[in-house]
């Protein structure tokens, strides 16, 4: 008998696994939930229930209900979530700003410097300790993340409360379906008022704490933002990006491969004087303005999708933080004013 062709895919963010597996010709008539049980390792009945009840169960592209029974040469797809913290996560009491709160999810407007979930070099004070602490006494809780913001990333964070909620909205994010807008400071002045940047992304060769965009598509992943100019200020430009799929750092990549770092992002040289001129008081300007924001500039401004129970439109907006909202004032004055002198010392 023929083994089974079994893909195991990535998803959105690494969040999520895309199993495919094509059935073989003496496979026996069997209910899908117990099929998957048997190939999928490391994936309980719950959850492939889950699975079925959020649709993310397909055979030859079409949502199954759990009790479908295969049949030899049936293609399956499924979509499950993928757990990221590698650590125990122990409850701390890590304070955070919720804007949102029911059964089934919770908003968070994160801090810049706030890590997320643990990991190398970061086992507590994350966002994942403070909501442990936070349900503490609610075993009916279970939070999970269904997409991440970098740690020096402020802004809008979506939680699922339980693997139902969870798997629902992983599905939509690994089709693509949520809206989410950031605002990013970028270096130099954009040609023009919005565009596109395409590019498949992946570790970078040399550095593996950074990504990298590649010239063609034989390695990394697609990688589309779309952004507009919101401002200009000579040197830098205020934008705002709208993504339409979510790689690691796809925006700080992005935007350096086009030649705009963001805004005092070390990582991919944005802490740099990357424009403008060599005046000593320019200098001094810039450098006191990254003593304001000492991270990317790049805030989480939105988020859009589907409540996973309603089926509600959800939206969320943040303003920008304080220390982006000083450094793009300082930025706005030195525009309109040039302060500065006009030859060099």
């Amino acid at each position: 008998m023929a083994e089974e062709e079994i893909e195991i895919s990535a998803g959105q963010e690494e969040l999520y696994e895309h199993h495919r597996i094509v059935c073989d010709p003496g496979q026996m008539p069997l209910r899908i939930d117990k099929f998957l049980f048997g190939k999928l390792a490391n994936v309980s009945r719950n959850k492939i229930q889950n699975a079925a009840k959020a649709s993310c169960i397909l055979v030859n592209e079409s949502p199954v209900k759990s009790n479908y029974k295969i049949k030899p040469g049936d293609i399956v797809s499924v979509v499950l979530p993928n757990p990221v913290h590698e650590f125990e996560v122990v409850p701390e009491n890590v304070p955070f700003d919720i804007l949102f709160e029911d059964k089934d999810i919770l908003v968070v407007n994160k801090a810049a410097g706030m890590v997320v979930h643990p990991g190398h070099g970061n086992y507590t004070g994350t966002l994942l300790n403070g909501l442990a602490w936070y349900y503490r006494n609610d075993p009916d809780v279970t939070p999970s993340l269904v997409h991440r913001i970098d740690k020096d990333t402020s802004g809008v964070l979506l939680i699922a409360k339980n693997e139902l909620a969870q798997t629902k909205l992983g599905k939509q994010f690994f089709h693509h379906t949520i809206a989410r807008k950031y605002l990013a400071l970028v270096w130099g002045d954009l040609n023009d008022d919005e565009g596109t940047i395409t590019g498949n992304i992946g570790r970078h060769p040399k550095n593996r704490l950074k990504m990298f965009v590649f010239p063609d598509d034989e390695q990394g992943k697609p990688a589309v933002t779309h952004y507009r100019v919101v401002e200009r200020f000579g040197y830098v430009t205020l934008t705002e990006c709208q993504l339409e799929t979510g790689r690691t750092h796809q925006i700080r990549a992005h935007f350096r491969y086009i030649g705009h770092p963001l805004f005092n992002d070390a990582r991919y040289g944005g802490d740099q004087i990357l424009k403008g001129t060599t005046f000593s008081k320019y200098r001094q300007f810039v450098q006191n303005c990254f003593r304001i924001i000492p991270r990317q500039a790049l805030h989480a401004a939105s988020l859009g999708f589907k409540h996973p129970a309603t089926g509600k439109e959800m939206f969320f907006e943040t303003p920008l933080p304080e220390d982006m909202t000083a450094v793009i004032d300082k930025w706005r004055k030195y525009n309109q004013h040039k302060d500065f002198p006009e030859e060099e010392e």
